[in-house]
């Protein structure tokens, strides 16, 4: 079958290159893509949002899967533009419609769905501009530091964690009455902090059954020992060494099945991934957030070790007969180091030529931010290459990456040297 992956960063290469591997494939196209996606299939000049030119594309090509890669598609309702177009309506998306895609689209959204379906998460409310002064007294009750999460998509910036009562009442009064962050901000939901460590789980799902893919811990700041600004992501580690068969059977009970079963009982019609973000401490479990898709860099490392024909999984997704599918994955570590654009993740420059990709070896380059220029692969983003490594264990895996990472250069080059380091 011909299919079709929407996005242009890391976590759509390395489903391109997973998919590529399928023996049920005929053709791949990515849209928009990227210099690595263009080795695997071809790429289609598409705005994700376009979803008319979307529809043009999936006609045109004879498209019979379409996957969605990031969130803002899908929280804008590309699944449903496909459930209410006569010519679309009997092709599988792989990605939740618009009212599941709350679940990353609104924390207050998901919150609410946690407490329902008693999954275990921090405390919380949520305020507007017009109850702002309930917000500063429910700071008043909580001591520090202060967790303030912009309701909506805010491109990973909606966070803030603040150790000052009054500066945490002054950025609740920036992002409510001052809209610091746009319209995401129009709803605040202010919770308790929870301190441990983070780690992710991942499962595919037709709404009814599901397979839990393997799971992940990324490094989101820029600088050594996670000191400085929030990024995208900076490298990631799969399985999560800590990770003990005991506790994720504690997360598969406590977590997995109740979001699964809360689907069900909600009559939320989720196709698709659920990226769900977790914290451990001291033994129990908490979920942090909820994702409507798979995150990046962690596909990068969840993907390549999945044993299994990952088509086959993701069309008994689409068909919804998941339950007739287990899913095989390696023994092995992955992890994976991103390279970054200098200045990332404040400004950059973009077009700075890639040298030594071709000198790689015994290790995967992920594409996230790059583009053909004149004939020559080019920075075209903040995280720019992702560069996985299996290994028996993670820190053999680690050792290979960075050995690779050596390799590859472009002017302002940057990245984290000591990924896997708390592990």
């Amino acid at each position: 079958m011909n299919v079709l992956i929407l996005g242009s960063g890391g976590r759509e290469h390395a489903m391109a290159w997973k998919i590529a591997q399928s023996k049920l494939l005929n053709k791949l196209f990515i849209a928009p893509g990227n210099a690595g996606t263009k080795e695997v299939g071809t790429n289609l000049e598409i705005k994700l949002t376009d979803f008319e030119a979307v529809k043009k594309a999936v006609i045109e090509n004879n498209i019979k899967l379409v996957i969605v890669g990031p969130e803002d598609p899908l929280v804008k309702g590309v699944h449903d533009f496909f459930l209410n177009d006569e010519k679309l309506k009997n092709v599988p998306v792989i990605g939740p419609e618009k009212y599941a895609a709350q679940l990353e689209g609104s924390k207050e959204f998901a919150k609410e769905f946690m407490f329902r379906h008693n999954i275990p998460t921090a405390a919380y409310e949520s305020f507007t501009a017009e109850n702002i002064e309930d917000g500063y007294k429910f700071l008043e009750t909580l001591t520090a530091p202060y967790v303030l999460k912009a309701d909506g998509l805010a491109a990973g910036k909606g966070v803030l964690i603040l150790e000052d009562l009054q500066e945490a009442k002054n950025e609740l009064t920036e992002m409510l009455a001052n809209k610091k962050f746009g319209e995401a901000s129009s709803k605040v939901v202010i919770e308790e902090f929870l301190t441990g460590i983070e780690l992710s789980c991942f499962v595919l799902t037709d709404g009814k059954s599901y397979v839990t893919l393997p799971s992940a811990k990324d490094y989101k700041r820029i600088g050594e020992g996670d000191k400085g600004l929030n990024t995208g992501g900076m490298g990631a580690v799969s399985p999560v060494p800590f990770l003990t068969d005991d506790l994720m059977a504690k997360i598969e009970t406590q977590v997995i099945k109740p979001t699964i079963n809360g689907f069900q009982k909600d009559n939320i019609p989720y196709v698709g991934f659920v990226f769900i973000g977790l914290i451990l401490d001291k033994g129990e479990i908490k979920v942090i957030e909820y994702n409507c898709r798979m995150g990046d860099p962690e596909t990068e490392v969840v993907i390549p070790l999945i044993e299994s024909d990952f088509l086959e999984l993701l069309i008994a997704a689409g068909n919804k007969e998941l339950h007739t599918k287990t899913i095989k994955l390696k023994k092995d570590s992955a992890c994976t180091v991103m390279l970054v654009s200098g200045g990332y993740p404040e400004a950059y420059e973009k077009g700075k030529e890639i040298h030594g990709l071709d000198a790689v070896e015994n290790s995967i380059p992920f594409h996230a931010g790059t583009t053909i220029k004149d004939g020559k692969v080019v920075t075209n983003g903040g995280r720019v290459i992702a560069v996985t490594s299996y290994g028996d264990t993670f820190q053999n895996a680690l050792k290979q990456s960075y050995k690779n990472v050596d390799k590859i250069c472009f002017e302002g080059v940057n990245f984290r040297k000591d990924i896997g380091f708390d592990l």
